[in-house]
């Protein structure tokens, strides 16, 4: 994953609505960049008190490259709550599992690629190459067991937006999880196999991601990640 367009410090806002259009939750996106390596952490804080809390390390020199990722889903909105670390040094991935009421910790030692996705989808979205079409990266998904798995992603044709009345294009792309093996043979016959999920991406000489339609969680509802702006009070 070559990294042509490298990221600064930051802070977006983003906003999460549920299928009918409603917000569910408000989310911070901070990065902060030190060197050639970069902390970003994605908040997403829930009317009903749940929260999705991401915190990844990746290095941005010639390529992208995860260095660990945490990702922590709790709450209402989450019927199985996820707790999982990823360190790519020692190849260990960490989770929590509930058995009999008690929190109990895991880990396993995994064959971790160099391509693994989780946590910096957008950086990889924001670098996908200009002439490609389709790309393939590996993602560790979380549940009762991880298990690595691919995502094939594809450029679709552009869309295009507004901002003040103007129109911009955006950069369109379909995620598809290959579950691989046995299990992704029979998934689709069986209801397992995931939905894609959409992501729009600002063209231009700073692209920049903006929309994504899809589940956060296996078999969760679909929901709209979506930037957003400050709205300051009448008069201001």
């Amino acid at each position: 994953m070559a990294a042509h367009r490298k990221q600064g410090s930051s802070h977006g806002f983003l906003l999460l609505k549920s299928s009918d259009g409603k917000v569910i939750a408000v989310g911070d996106q901070i990065s902060i960049t030190h060197g050639d390596q970069v902390r970003s952490r994605l908040v997403f804080h829930f009317r009903d008190g749940s929260i999705d809390d991401e915190t990844t390390v990746f290095r941005q020199g010639t390529v992208l490259a995860l260095v660990s990722d945490h990702h922590i889903q709790r709450g209402p909105s989450f019927p199985e709550p996820l707790d999982m670390t990823v360190n790519v040094a020692t190849k260990q991935v960490t989770w929590h599992e509930m058995k009999d009421g008690k929190d109990e910790v895991k880990s396993q030692e995994m064959d971790i690629p160099p391509d693994l996705a989780n946590g910096i989808m957008s950086p990889i979205l924001e670098n996908f190459p200009v002439k490609a079409t389709e790309m393939k990266v590996s993602y560790i998904a979380g549940g009762s067991k991880p298990r690595l798995v691919k995502l094939a992603i594809k450029r679709s044709e552009e869309d295009r937006f507004h901002v003040g009345g103007t129109s911009r294009r955006a950069g369109a792309f379909n995620i598809h999880i290959e579950i691989g093996g046995v299990a992704g043979a029979v998934a689709p016959v069986i209801g397992k196999q995931p939905s894609d999920i959409k992501v729009w991406v600002m063209d231009g000489e700073v692209p920049t991601f903006l929309k994504m339609v899809g589940a956060l969680y296996q078999k969760g509802p679909i929901w709209t990640m979506v930037l957003t702006s400050p709205v300051w009070p009448r008069g201001l």
